[in-house]
């Protein structure tokens, strides 16, 4: 067990590392929701037009982040050596709203390069765990040395009025922490700033100056034991690598952005300056008329308004070598075909359907669809195997809160159910079942291939089995014709033959 001043130790070093991670999180998702400055411009661009585009982006991480998103869907645990779907772990999931919350879980791990996933026991309900998706921002894990599963360690700091909080999990025991937040008036990054360099002082005074106070609470002692006996939180990577840190779909995007919006930065420029022939006239001195005292006598000249020449449309014009020249339009297409091709990059470099990011739709037949979002497929299969492996590991904790040992060791090599990550037509989909029951998969996980869910699976089979016991003979009759021939395609001509030998 942990003494007081280990754990605050510990404490100061993963806050340390959790500032430094928070610069790319938040620019990411800056990106993310279209809070992008203007970059790339020249010096002189962006002195007279910077300020003019500060709240314009043309949002295309938002779409990137997007799309793996909306075919990322949990329809079940099953454990190993188990036939069906965990239904106990399913309510759990569902109770704690995690079918909507594990969207947002999942597209915080594409925009932060990870995310976290939290089990803990229920004092008022020991069957019902509390199971949470928490911010990369707000969460760190730390890890044995040279393992990237064996967590030693987890913190979960967040911010409540005037006070700042900390958790710290360890196998045995959990810390709970709270220090006063100073200084309100300072932005986030500074109040980073500070953060990170109160690490350079003797931890001591450090301590003194931050002042973490060990959270006392009326009802349960700090620390408190851990029951389960591991670190309740998991990390949901995306793309980990072998060394480095994982990496975030938004990181690789965020150029590409930054270009696209300086071209329609520049298009809206030239549009505004450029996108109408303008006429000069040469030879001519400005226009002038004469000006009237109140009598009507010419005292003297003005020149005219040039202004009124706009509205008006008609201008005089004398003098012997005078003339007209005209400069043509700005070309404006040539931004929009560099776009093109900025936003065809991009979706080759994330795998994103170009019909996803352009919005044109030809009259594709549906093998071409689907050739087309392949590379969004293969992505989403890649982020199914990722998280899978946190949410396999999730749902052992859920196990060992509740106390079942054995479920939780079946979890250990169980598997994570995912709705189908190909967008296919209802046609599509039952003829591909269709085929599937032909060579003799089972109904049970046909309808867990079609995305129902394990609850909704256990509703279908209980709805037939009380159509066979309402009808038994009409169930028995539409399972056989159903089942197809012994011999397939040729049993017909085999019948042919035999009955002919039979009769000679």
């Amino acid at each position: 067990m942990a003494t007081q001043e280990q754990a605050l130790e510990l404490v100061d070093r993963l806050t340390s590392e959790l500032i430094n991670r928070r610069t790319e999180i938040d620019r990411n998702n800056d990106y993310y929701q279209g809070k992008q400055k203007l970059k790339f411009a020249s010096t002189e661009f962006a002195k007279f037009h910077g300020d003019r585009y500060r709240d314009f982006s043309d949002n295309w991480v938002q779409v990137v982040a997007d799309s793996p998103v909306e075919r990322m869907t949990v329809t079940g645990f099953q454990a190993s050596g188990e036939e069906s779907a965990d239904t106990d772990l399913w309510e759990v999931w569902q109770v704690n709203g995690l079918d909507a919350d594990s969207q947002m879980g999942f597209l915080g791990s594409i925009n932060s390069a990870r995310s976290f996933l939290l089990v803990w026991g229920n004092p008022d309900d020991p069957d019902m765990p509390v199971v949470t998706f928490e911010d990369a921002s707000q969460c760190i894990v730390a890890y044995e040395p040279g393992s990237r599963r064996n967590r030693r360690a987890a913190l979960k700091t967040w911010q409540d009025g005037n006070a700042e909080f900390a958790t710290l999990y360890l196998r045995t025991e959990v810390w709970k922490f709270a220090r006063p937040l100073s200084q309100q008036t300072k932005t986030p990054q500074m109040a980073d700033v500070d953060e990170a360099m109160s690490l350079w002082l003797p931890p001591g005074e450090r301590r003194r100056r931050r002042s973490w106070e060990p959270r006392e609470l009326n009802d349960e002692p700090n620390p408190q034991p851990n029951p389960m006996g591991v670190v309740p939180m998991v990390e949901l990577p995306n793309k980990p690598m072998l060394v480095e840190e994982p990496i975030s779909d938004v990181s690789g995007v965020t150029a590409m952005q930054d270009a696209i919006n300086l071209l329609w930065a520049q298009l809206f420029t030239a549009s505004d300056y450029a996108s109408f022939p303008q006429r000069v006239i040469l030879g001519a001195e400005r226009p002038v008329i004469p000006k009237l005292n109140s009598a009507g006598e010419i005292v003297g000249t003005q020149q005219v308004d040039l202004d009124k020449f706009q509205v008006d449309r008609v201008a005089w014009i004398t003098g012997k070598d005078a003339r007209i020249a005209e400069w043509q339009a700005a070309n404006l297409s040539m931004y929009t075909e560099v776009m093109e091709i900025a936003v065809g990059h991009l979706a080759a470099q994330t795998r994103t359907p170009q019909h996803y990011l352009i919005g044109k739709m030809a009259n594709l037949a549906e093998g071409a669809l689907l050739a087309a979002e392949t590379g969004l497929v293969k992505r989403v299969q890649e982020k199914h195997l990722w998280s899978g492996q946190g949410l396999r590991e999730g749902a052992r904790l859920i196990a060992l809160a509740k106390g079942q040992d054995a479920k939780a060791k079946a979890l250990r090599s169980g598997r994570v159910l995912w709705a189908d990550a190909e967008s296919r037509s209802h046609a599509q989909m039952a003829d591909a079942l269709l085929k599937l029951r032909d060579i003799g998969f089972p109904f049970q996980w046909l309808a867990l291939r079609y995305g129902l869910t394990s609850t909704e699976v256990a509703d279908v089979m209980a709805l037939k089995e009380k159509e066979m016991e309402m009808d038994p003979m009409g169930a028995v009759t539409q399972m056989m014709a159903q089942r197809p021939p012994a011999g397939g395609e040729e049993e017909e001509p085999a019948d042919e033959d035999q009955d002919e030998v039979a009769v000679a």
